[in-house]
């Protein structure tokens, strides 16, 4: 049974607001995605999810407060909480026959930065 595998795509923020009205834009302007699939294929593995993330404008980060006042208590951020110019900004979940295989994906994963990748626990 293949194991599956997280690969976070780590790199600077994007203008996602940019590509709202017109999704199809991203397949032309982005081929390097379509040879990421193909490396997944030739590989033996399989791609069973992932997706880009919105600009970090989108969202926030919090940290929740002490036990019983978990959202009394809780700080909230606006955007992404890193410190840096790179952020998450989309990920995929591969399935592949073993953390060899998943280690060469990673390379082949498109990034204006890093990536990083982790094998999923499985809670079964």
């Amino acid at each position: 049974m293949a194991d599956q595998y997280m690969f976070l795509i780590v790199e600077p923020d994007w203008d996602s607001d940019a590509y709202l009205e017109d999704t199809d834009r991203i397949g032309a302007e982005f081929p390097e995605f379509e040879v990421f699939e193909r490396k997944v294929e030739e590989l033996g593995a399989r791609i069973v999810g992932g997706n880009a993330l919105q600009h970090r404008k989108h969202g926030g980060a919090v940290r929740p407060g002490k036990d019983g006042r978990e959202l009394e208590d809780a700080q909230w951020t606006d955007g992404a909480s890193l410190e840096g110019d790179e952020v998450i900004t989309g990920f995929y979940l591969v399935e592949a026959e073993s953390p060899e295989v998943a280690k060469q994906l990673a390379v082949f994963v498109p990034t204006g930065g890093h990536i990083e990748w982790r094998a999923v626990f499985d809670f079964g």
